[in-house]
C-alpha cells in the first residue's frame, strides 16, 4: 500500500483547490444571510426544504467511519452491512410520522427542550448533559478519529496533523454559518460523494471484467442480507432485535440527526426530507459496500479489511483523478463533524447557557456562545481522537456500533414511552436517564474494556446486549410509573399533538413507494 501523495499531478491539485473554493463560496453565501438571527444560526431560520434535509441528514450519517466500515464489511462479509442502512427506513418512518409532527408542533430547538416541556427542568437538564456527552464521544471523537485514520491511510500523514486540519475546516462552517451553511454545503458534497464513489466502483467492475464476474467472484452468502443465527458477526436475531434500539435513538432522538427536521419550512417538507434520506440509504450497496466486494475479488490477499477502501482508491484511480479522493475525504468529514458541532453548540447554548447560566442573554450573546462551543468541541475532539488512536487492534465500526448500542437504550426508552404511553411519570423518565444510563454505560465499559468480549465468551452479541438493557429499562420505567403514588405525568396539549396520520398525498406516496422498494430488496436479497 502506498500513499497517493507522490502520484498527485497538477490536475489533482487543481481539483482540490476548485473544490475548496466552491465549498467556501457556498458556505459564505449561506453564512452571511440573516446571520444575526438566532434561528438562522441554530435552525437555519426554518428555511430547509426536503432536499436540504435529506442530504444534510445523509451527510451527517455518511461519515468517514461509515466509508471505511462498509468497504471493510463488504470485503469480509458481503452485503449484510446494508441492514444498517436499509432496515433504518422503518425508524426513519417513525421519525417522520410520529416524532417530527410533535417536535415541530412543540416549536422546540433541541431534544432536551422537548422532553423538558413534558416533564420539567430536571428532565431537560439530565438529557442535555447526556446528549452533550453522547455527541462529544460518539459523533465528534470517533468521527474525527475515523477521518484522521482514512487521511493517514491514503495520504500518509501523521494522525495529529490529519485531525487538526480536518476539524478546523469542518468547524469553520459550523462556527460562521451554523445549520444553514452546513446544509447548503452538504447538498454539494453528497452529490460529489455519489459521483466519486460511483466512478470508483465502475472502474472496479471494468477491472474485474463484468457485473456477472463480480456476482460470481465472491461466495454466494456475500449476496444475502439475512445471515444465520450462528453467524458470529451479524446473526439475524441480533440485527432484528438489537439494531432498532440504536436506530430509534439515532434517527428519532439524536440532536445531530433531528436538527435538520427542526429547521424545515413545514411538516410536509420535514417528512419528505426524512423519506429522501431513506431513498439515499439504498445507495449504500452500489456506492460503499460494493467497493469492499470488488476489493475482495481484485486483492483477495489483503490482510486488513479496514484497508479495503484505501486499497481501491490507491490502485484504481488514474493520475489526475487522485484529487477526487482527497475531496471526498474532506466532504465526508465536513458533513459529519460540521453537523455534530452545530448540534453540540445548539444543545449547550439553548439548554445549559440560556436555561441556567444567562437566562437574559441577548441574541448576540447566544450566537457568540454557540460559536465558542464549536471551538471547544473542536479542541476536545482532537484530544479524544488522538487518545483513541493509541488503542491497538481497534475494529472501528464494531466499536462505534457497540458504543452507540450502550448509549442508546435510555434514550429509546424515554422517548418511546413519553410518546406512546401517557402514564409515563417524571420519576420514571429521570430514573432511566440517570440510573438507567449508569447501568447501560457501565455495562458498556465492562463489555469493551474490563471484561472484553474478545476474551470472555459469556457475553451475548453487543446488539443483543443493547436490546436486553432496553428491555430491562423499559420494565423498570413501567413499574416506577405504575407504583408511583403521586405521579407527575405529561398533560396532553392538543396543539402539540398533531394527528400522526394527517399527512399530505405527496408524503403518503413517497413513503408508500419507499416501503415497497425496501420490501422488494429484502425479498430479492433474502
Amino acid at each position: 500500500m502506498h500513499s497517493i501523495v507522490d502520484r498527485l499531478t497538477f490536475l489533482d491539485y487543481a481539483i482540490v483547490v476548485a473544490y475548496l473554493v466552491i465549498l467556501i463560496v457556498i458556505g459564505y453565501r449561506a453564512s452571511f444571510v440573516g446571520r444575526n438571527k438566532e434561528e438562522s444560526y441554530f435552525l437555519a431560520n426554518k428555511s430547509l426544504g426536503w432536499a436540504s434535509i435529506g442530504f444534510n441528514m445523509w451527510g451527517t450519517n455518511v461519515g468517514p467511519s461509515l466509508l471505511l466500515a462498509f468497504a471493510s464489511i463488504g470485503f469480509s462479509s458481503g452485503i449484510v452491512g446494508a441492514n444498517f442502512d436499509w432496515y433504518a427506513f422503518i425508524f426513519l418512518m417513525l421519525l417522520a410520522m410520529v416524532f417530527a409532527p410533535r417536535y415541530l408542533a412543540a416549536k422546540v430547538t433541541t431534544m432536551p427542550e422537548f422532553m423538558g416541556n413534558r416533564y420539567g427542568d430536571s428532565t431537560q437538564n439530565i438529557l442535555a448533559w447526556y446528549a452533550l456527552v453522547k455527541m462529544l464521544i460518539s459523533w465528534l471523537s470517533l468521527g474525527l478519529f475515523a477521518g484522521g485514520l482514512l487521511v493517514r491511510q491514503v495520504l500518509g500523514i501523521p494522525m495529529w496533523e490529519s485531525v487538526i486540519v480536518l476539524v478546523s475546516f469542518a468547524g469553520l462552517f459550523a462556527f460562521t454559518g451554523g445549520l444553514k451553511a452546513i446544509a447548503k454545503v452538504n447538498i454539494f458534497q453528497m452529490l460529489l460523494l455519489i459521483g466519486v464513489s460511483l466512478t470508483l466502483n465502475v472502474l472496479g467492475v471494468i477491472k474485474v471484467g463484468s457485473l456477472s464476474a463480480v456476482v460470481h467472484g465472491v461466495p454466494a452468502d456475500y449476496w444475502t442480507l439475512i445471515h444465520p443465527a450462528n453467524d458470529p458477526k451479524y446473526p439475524w436475531y441480533a440485527i432484528m432485535l438489537g439494531y432498532p434500539v440504536s436506530a430509534i435513538a439515532f434517527f428519532c432522538t439524536d440532536q445531530a440527526m433531528v436538527q435538520s427536521v427542526l429547521g424545515s419550512k413545514n411538516l410536509e417538507q420535514g417528512q419528505l426530507g426524512v423519506s429522501f434520506i431513506g431513498w439515499l440509504k439504498i445507495l449504500s450497496l452500489p456506492l460503499f459496500l460494493l467497493t469492499g466486494i470488488l476489493c475482495f475479488i481484485l486483492f483477495p490477499h489483503l490482510k486488513d479489511p479496514s484497508e479495503a477502501y484505501m486499497t481501491m482508491v490507491t490502485n484504481l484511480f488514474p493520475p489526475g483523478m487522485n484529487g477526487l479522493v482527497i475531496v471526498v475525504l474532506i466532504a465526508v468529514l465536513v458533513g459529519t463533524i460540521g453537523s455534530s458541532l452545530n448540534a453540540l453548540s445548539t444543545v449547550f447554548t439553548m439548554d445549559i447557557y440560556v436555561k441556567k447560566i444567562n437566562p437574559k442573554a441577548s441574541n448576540e450573546q447566544i450566537i457568540k456562545m454557540g460559536r465558542w462551543t464549536v471551538v471547544a468541541g473542536c479542541i476536545f475532539a482532537i484530544g479524544m481522537a488522538l487518545a483513541i488512536d493509541s488503542i491497538k487492534d481497534l475494529n472501528l465500526f464494531d466499536v462505534f456500533q457497540s458504543i452507540l448500542g450502550f448509549i442508546a437504550p435510555p434514550l429509546a426508552v424515554v422517548f418511546l414511552l413519553s410518546v406512546f404511553w401517557k402514564r409515563t411519570s417524571r420519576k420514571a423518565v429521570n430514573f432511566v436517564l440517570s440510573i438507567g444510563s449508569v447501568i447501560s454505560l457501565g455495562t458498556g465499559v465492562i463489555y469493551l474494556w474490563i471484561l472484553p468480549a474478545s476474551k470472555y465468551t459469556f457475553w451475548p452479541h453487543y446488539m443483543m446486549l443493547s436490546f436486553l438493557i432496553f428491555a430491562l429499562l423499559t420494565i423498570l420505567a413501567v413499574l416506577i410509573s405504575v407504583f408511583d403514588p403521586s405521579p407527575q405525568i405529561y398533560v396532553v396539549d392538543d396543539k402539540a399533538e398533531v394527528p400522526v396520520w394527517t399527512v399530505t398525498n405527496k408524503v403518503k406516496l413517497s413513503w408508500t413507494l419507499l416501503t415497497v422498494v425496501m420490501v422488494a430488496l429484502y425479498i430479492y436479497f433474502k
